[in-house]
């Protein structure tokens, strides 16, 4: 799609008039249409005279290229092909004054411009071309001033809605107004933001959103500078943040309506600039009184319900604490961000009052009790997938009955979320009334006493100095698995049945007489389910 015409600063003049207001003019009264009617919406931005035999060297885009056919007289044949090499080069039209040079076009030159929209205009011969110059040059001058003041005029109402405090609700009424068209603001994901404008128009323009992302705009060319649907960038400090969009069901929206549009895409940056700061200190000071209050540093249950109501939040109800933890070998820093809008645009459609904040390495959201926590991590997690290669992994909670157990809670989710992917791998859903054994392990605060008892337990399969105890360590874990059962285990291992006998006499010798004694097949279940859940 061909960029929208900027308004520009150097003084290059980037509007014009139309051939048919040329037509218009009064030094132009006697002019005659001889070929290309339907071109006459193409625009003229500067006028061009042709009295050297190679003027196609010399024309630019959207010229009126007056002549009183000097330089044709001599070839004729060449008139034919010369609708076709101006057309190509983009200009508007040709105006030329016969029976001094040129007696008449050739019928082939006439075909051709009606066949290409091409404009030739039979110009009086009491007309100098200075006259023409000057009046049309003039009209396109005051055209172009006309347009830079209304976008001027546009800018400082645009900038005085975002001085006055204003948000995108007020720009697009703004911008609605100055443009009589409908507009919405957009965000990055297509999701409307803001609307203005008459209540139909403003309905096919949501719906052709929802149904296309974002409406294209007409391609532009000479003869259709106007189109139903415009559409232009918001960019902020190198980030994309959206679009404008207008949408004119009389298909009115122009380029001098884009430039303006533009402005505010402009004015819309900064309202999305001072939202996200606002934000970020909202989201500081958020984290903040969420993490006081998971680690019981907040103050009474009195006080810590009226400061949550304050940011929204009902902590007084029955809840739920969700842990959600970025998982090793991402790019950490962008990951987190998405993991904490992810998870924020999550929880606003599941319990609008719950709570939740980004923490430096985690996400924690507190929901009612009553609401499916697994659907609410599968809601964000579908939403997180558009980032790969991150994963994250989420703990789950026992159901909290108030503010004051709301610290053993999140321990709670906590070592749900990191045993869930020590046990499941990365992108774990785990809840800690679900982990078993290693729910009743990660509740001893002395890990140096669980590190230990795997020492005194496994002896030299404790370690990993030798490959040779890793592999032992797996026969011994499928045996304990299979309840001692040989033959399985073989099977299992793809060992020979006398191979898994002779490995199975040389645990005994490291361990002792574990086949026999099921109290320390229990010690060394315990031990190998507590190197599982090495690093927790």
């Amino acid at each position: 799609m061909e960029p929208p015409v900027r308004l520009a600063s150097t003084g290059t003049i980037i509007h014009g008039v139309s051939v048919g207001e040329v037509l218009g003019v009064s030094t132009l009264a006697e002019a005659r249409l001889i070929a290309g009617e339907s071109g006459l919406g193409r625009i003229v931005q500067r006028l061009n005279v042709m009295e050297v035999p190679d003027i196609l060297a010399w024309v630019k885009p959207h010229e009126l290229l007056l002549t009183t056919g000097y330089p044709l007289r001599n070839t004729p044949q060449s008139l034919g092909r010369l609708v076709a090499d101006l057309d190509e080069r983009g200009l508007a039209a040709l105006a030329i004054k016969l029976g001094r040079y040129v007696d008449e076009l050739p019928g082939e030159m006439v075909e051709q411009a009606d066949r290409l929209g091409f404009p030739l205009i039979l110009l009086p011969n009491d007309v100098g071309f200075d006259d023409i110059l000057n009046q049309v040059l003039t009209d396109i001058l005051n055209r172009q001033a006309a347009v830079l003041a209304r976008a001027e005029e546009a800018h400082r109402a645009l900038v005085q809605v975002v001085l006055a405090g204003g948000g995108l609700d007020e720009v697009t009424a703004e911008v609605a107004q100055l443009l009589d068209v409908a507009v919405a603001a957009v965000d990055g994901s297509g999701q409307v933001l803001a609307t203005a404008g008459p209540g139909e128009h403003v309905a096919v323009l949501r719906e052709s959103i929802s149904r296309e992302g974002l409406p294209a705009p007409r391609p532009r060319t000479p003869a259709a500078r106007a189109r139903s649907f415009a559409s232009v960038p918001v960019l902020a400090g190198g980030h994309h943040h959206g679009r404008i969009v207008a949408y004119s069901p009389a298909a009115a929206i122009r380029d001098s309506d884009v430039g303006i549009l533009e402005r505010a895409a402009t004015v819309a940056a900064l309202v999305v600039t001072r939202q996200e700061a606002v934000n970020a200190v909202e989201s500081k000071y958020r984290a903040d009184f969420l993490r006081d209050v998971l680690t019981g540093r907040a103050g009474t249950a009195e006080r810590v319900t009226t400061r949550a109501r304050a940011f929204g939040w009902d902590l007084s109800r029955p809840v739920t604490v969700l842990v959600a933890e970025l998982d090793p070998d991402g790019d950490e820093r962008s990951a987190q961000d998405r993991l904490v809008s992810c998870w924020t645009a999550a929880i606003r459609r599941h319990d609008p009052r719950g709570a939740v904040a980004g923490f430096s390495h985690e996400v924690v959201a507190v929901v009612d009790a009553a609401i499916d926590a697994s659907r609410v991590a599968k809601d964000a997690a579908s939403a997180f997938a558009d980032v790969p290669p991150a994963t994250f992994s989420t703990g789950t909670s026992r159901p909290s009955p108030g503010a004051e157990t709301l610290p053993e809670a999140y321990s709670q989710a906590l070592k749900a979320a990191r045993v869930g992917r020590q046990l499941h791998g990365p992108g774990a859903v785990a809840h800690f009334d679900q982990l078993g054994v290693y729910r009743l392990l990660s509740l001893v605060n002395d890990t140096e006493e669980l590190h230990a008892f795997v020492r005194e337990t496994l002896g030299p399969l404790a370690s990993d100095d030798d490959a040779e105890n890793a592999d032992l360590r797996r026969t011994l874990q499928s045996l304990l698995e299979t309840n001692l059962n040989v033959a399985e285990t073989a099977r299992r291992l793809h060992f020979h049945y006398n191979t898994l006998r002779y490995r199975i006499g040389k645990l005994e010798r490291l361990l002792g007489n574990f086949t026999d004694d099921p109290h320390l097949r229990l010690n060394l279940t315990l031990a190998l389910h507590v190197l599982r859940m090495r690093g927790i």
